[in-house]
């Protein structure tokens, strides 16, 4: 053994270990903590679900029903003042730069452990050894470090050790609540900070997570990225892991003119699309011929009114509200849509007596949206006559 260690590598090699090492932890984060414990999106071999404990072990100390609680707590009480870190409450300064310590100061309260833990590993090892000796694994890890990389190790070992907590509890329960674009108009401040989900395997891709929390694959579009599903499939491919639910997308069935049960289920089931596709092919089109009276003044004044429009209730604070009222007095046809809008979105937020009442409501809303007379409600309406559910993918 060398003072570089027993694999005596260059820096170069150093580098691309660490890589390597470091990204086997985020995808044990996000396949294994993440999709598989704490949303159940999928299950996954023993073996490898084993694997994945011992190596969370090995390199953050996590452990595995503390850390499922604490983030079933965030999507419980999401941007309230429960929840443990939203940027939203505590300011995004705070929870990128004490991410960990928000995480260990949510670990402490038992109520959190007691109410958000079920169904997670509580097996003997996990009894006595890694939910028990939560330091010995990372010191173990410091060790193998130091005698494979000499004096490099110490470095590779804090960068792992600092990986997750800067990047899964800062970087992503923070930016990814402040900064960012959305598909969907959650009722949270959720972002997809970035559409290649490459570096912290997928979890960039947060709106997207929080409109579907219980899919396992977590890109949306096309042009979207997410690491963590390659592997999923790689894994399902093997035998060692079987999808149990992916974010439901509905089709629109041409010609399809009778709306139905399969019709209701579909808008319902698959209501983040349906209001993404109202945004776009009913609230923007409207709105930019109702407000716009020249090219500069259209940029302008339609991203802060679009911002307005999409916003989810629990999102609209006095002074929000306000502005709205302001703009909707303005035109008639945009308080139309904006109602229709409000209406649709009653259909999946209230609970209707039975089916039969459910059924009604939808024809009801298609058959008055079609006669308003404003063109993209009209053919949004029709075009909702069709939807049907596309086949888990």
């Amino acid at each position: 053994m060398t003072l570089y260690g027993f694999l005596d590598l260059s820096l170069w090699q150093l580098v691309l270990v660490g890589l390597a090492l470091t990204h086997v932890t985020i995808v044990t984060v996000t396949v294994f903590l993440h999709r598989s414990q704490a949303h159940r999106a999928l299950d996954l071999h023993p073996a490898v679900s084993h694997f994945f404990r011992f190596w969370l072990w090995l390199t953050t100390g996590m452990v595995t029903r503390e850390w499922v609680a604490v983030h079933r707590r965030h999507h419980a009480k999401c941007e309230t003042p429960d929840d443990p870190h939203s940027p939203q409450i505590l300011g995004l300064p705070k929870v990128v730069a004490e991410g960990a310590e928000l995480y260990g100061k949510a670990v402490e309260n038992p109520e959190i452990l007691s109410r958000y833990s079920h169904g997670t590993p509580d097996d003997w090892i996990e009894r006595r050894i890694y939910g028990r000796y939560t330091w010995q694994g990372v010191g173990l890890m410091l060790i193998l470090d130091l005698l494979l990389f000499g004096v490099y190790g110490i470095t590779l070992w804090a960068v792992q050790m600092i990986w997750i907590p800067f990047l899964a509890a800062g970087v992503i329960n923070g930016v990814g609540h402040y900064w960012g674009y959305r598909n969907f108009e959650s009722p949270d401040a959720s972002t997809n900070i970035v559409p290649w989900g490459i570096l912290i395997g997928g979890e960039e891709l947060h709106n997207n997570h929080h409109a579907f929390p219980s899919s396992a694959k977590l890109s949306s579009k096309w042009w979207e990225l997410d690491m963590g599903w390659f592997y999923i499939r790689l894994l399902s491919s093997l035998g060692l892991a079987r999808v149990k639910k992916v974010a439901p997308k509905p089709f629109v069935i041409a010609g399809k003119g009778n709306i139905d049960m399969d019709t209701v289920r579909a808008v319902i089931v698959g209501r983040m699309h349906v209001a993404a596709r109202y945004a776009r092919e009913v609230l923007a089109p409207v709105t930019r011929a109702e407000l716009c009276r020249s090219e500069r003044h259209c940029r302008r004044l339609f991203r802060r009114t679009q911002r307005l429009l999409v916003l989810e209730e629990p999102r609209l604070d006095e002074r929000t509200k306000q502005r709205l009222e302001q703009v909707l007095a303005q035109s008639q046809t945009l308080k139309t849509v904006y109602q229709f809008r409000e209406r649709l979105r009653d259909l999946w937020e209230r609970t209707a007596p039975n089916q039969e009442a459910l059924l009604k409501s939808l024809q009801d809303w298609c058959q008055q949206a079609e006669a308003t007379g404003i063109q993209a409600l009209e053919t949004f309406a029709r075009n909702l006559r069709g939807y049907t559910l596309a086949p888990a993918s």
